[in-house]
């Protein structure tokens, strides 16, 4: 592969943003978590069904998904949905469910 002249600091930026959200997806929940917010946007009930993750592991995963700005959240009466936000996350998630999940 051929590189193009990539300004250092810029370089050390990227590398830090790319560092950060590997650091978020190495944890199998958040992963797991992800991976089924990369199918659409779902209720926190939804995603405790689904998963199986029970609270308060549930509440602290999401917690740390809304920090790194991965996730946005919605209201709706008492439930509350989320739904990826970030365009990074969810092409890494693409990747990891080709790569072994897509039997």
């Amino acid at each position: 592969m051929k590189s193009k002249n990539i300004d250092l600091a810029d370089m050390h930026k990227a590398a830090d943003q790319a560092c950060r959200l590997m650091k978020v997806l190495s944890n199998a929940d958040r992963l797991m978590l992800l991976c089924e917010l990369a199918q659409g946007e779902q209720c926190v009930s939804e995603l405790e069904e689904r998963l199986g993750i029970v609270q308060p592991t549930l509440s602290q995963q999401l917690t740390v998904l809304r920090n790194e700005e991965l996730v946005t959240t919605r209201r709706e009466g008492k439930n509350i949905y989320y739904q990826i936000s970030s365009p990074e996350a969810l092409a890494v998630m693409q990747v990891l469910y080709k790569t072994y999940c897509n039997n």
